[in-house]
């Protein structure tokens, strides 16, 4: 469980909204009769839409004495957080929230999630122990408050064009898994020469553009490396193991084994079949077809070993939401045991019940059996969710700026000493 600060402090979030934990004080009118509940969330995918849907029109059928509709409202602003939260300055305040997990810790820390873990626990059914912990520990607090449900818990894998690295003449990637040779410097050599042989991609992290920093530093795990110490309080870029792994990934975008930096432009889509490796979620495999032969792959082991990731949103009921307890009963249902597997179908689900290749197979139904094993059910127990802050919006922008330099061939030990100098006074407070 992490540490927290005062429940009272002060938070920015992407420079937007600014409110203590007095400012989000709850309003739960205890009017009479039913109310009508809204949920924002990301994602406009008909599909997820239909579904949430679904579960909550049957919540209504069922308790209709307390909650009359259920209305999901995807926020259209392209930065999501900068549009809930200006939603919510504005008043005009959603009962519950997707949270994306580089949120998550400041949006707990501030007071604008609800505390729900009374509700979940008297829910009939709900076992919430069957929650995997270190899914639920960035959604607590120290006094064992639980203010969101990981619903989606999806780990990083490595796709591998096979078509690719065979017209390459390199090794079969996949016969590699388990063996001394799985690492990342190997998979950044074949990278490399497919990228000299075919001209095509080497590796690819598609979510990662300077902005999207912590998709690369994510992967500093497997050298040691981290961006700050566990409490928050320290900067580690300029770390040993940082500054090794930067280096590396450095030297990798010179020799053609990862794409140059352009910009904010996206990298390939490993869809397009141009593409060696791609380091992305289970959700990637949903755009792919039978063109290329193609596999899905645990992480390789960098020099400190194998360190698996997870990915995670979690959804919270507002502190300032008029109908907290009418939207806290609705979380438990949404995402008791019966639901979490039907959401399994889009999201990789927290409950340790529901970690088996049958309910995993409706989230990918492309992968093969041992693929939904080796690279989901057995590295997600341990995995790590992706590095996150109290503070995080704070300085960002300062890493971003920080970390140009190493994207375009500059001294990384510079930078990442200047990064430190940037924003070190903010993690300390």
């Amino acid at each position: 469980m992490r540490a927290t600060r005062s429940r009272g402090a002060a938070i920015a979030l992407t420079g937007v909204l600014a409110v203590s934990l007095s400012a989000c004080a709850g309003t739960d009118s205890g009017a009479s009769g039913p109310v009508d509940l809204t949920m924002a969330l990301w994602s406009s995918n008909e599909g997820h839409l239909a579904l949430l849907q679904e579960i909550g029109d049957a919540y209504v059928e069922e308790h209709g004495d307390e909650v009359a509709s259920i209305t999901f409202e995807p926020v259209t602003n392209p930065d999501y957080i900068a549009g809930l939260t200006t939603q919510i300055a504005g008043g005009d305040v959603p009962d519950l929230a997707w949270i994306p997990e580089a949120s998550g810790p400041e949006f707990v820390d501030s007071g604008i999630l609800h505390d729900v873990r009374e509700t979940l626990e008297n829910a009939d059914g709900y076992d919430l122990d069957d929650i995997l912990p270190a899914a639920l520990a960035p959604w607590q607090d120290d006094n064992g408050g639980v203010y969101a449900y990981p619903f989606s818990n999806s780990p990083f894998a490595l796709y591998v064009n096979d078509d690719l690295v065979a017209a390459a003449g390199q090794p079969d990637v996949e016969s590699l898994v388990g063996t001394p040779d799985y690492t990342w410097q190997t998979v950044a050599d074949i990278a490399a020469a497919v990228n000299s042989e075919t001209g095509a991609a080497g590796l690819n992290v598609p979510t990662f553009n300077p902005t999207n920093w912590s998709a690369v530093t994510m992967l500093g795990n497997a050298w040691g490396a981290a961006p700050w110490s566990e409490d928050g309080t320290t900067c580690e870029f300029a770390s040993p193991e940082m500054i090794e792994y930067l280096t590396w990934y450095q030297d990798q975008i010179d020799r053609g084994a990862i794409p140059a930096v352009s910009g904010n432009a996206a990298p390939a889509a490993f869809a397009s079949g141009d593409v060696a490796f791609s380091v992305a979620q289970l959700s990637q495999s949903g755009s792919l077809d039978d063109s290329f032969e193609w596999s899905f792959l645990p992480l390789p082991a960098g020099p400190e070993g194998y360190h698996p990731i997870v990915g995670q949103a979690g959804v919270s009921v507002l502190e300032r939401s008029e109908n907290q307890d009418q939207a806290a009963g609705f979380l438990a249902y949404l995402t008791n045991p019966t639901n979490a597997e039907l959401l399994a179908q889009f999201f990789p689900p927290p409950r340790e019940s529901l970690l088996n290749v049958e309910t995993l197979s409706q989230a990918a139904p492309k992968l093969s059996p041992e693929e939904i094993q080796s690279a989901i059910i057995d590295v997600v127990p341990d995995a790590s969710v992706k590095p996150q802050h109290p503070v995080l919006s704070q300085f960002s922008d300062k890493v971003r700026a920080g970390l140009d330099p190493v994207w375009s061939g500059g001294d990384v030990e510079t930078a990442v000493t200047g990064i430190c100098e940037q924003i070190s006074p903010t993690l300390k407070g």
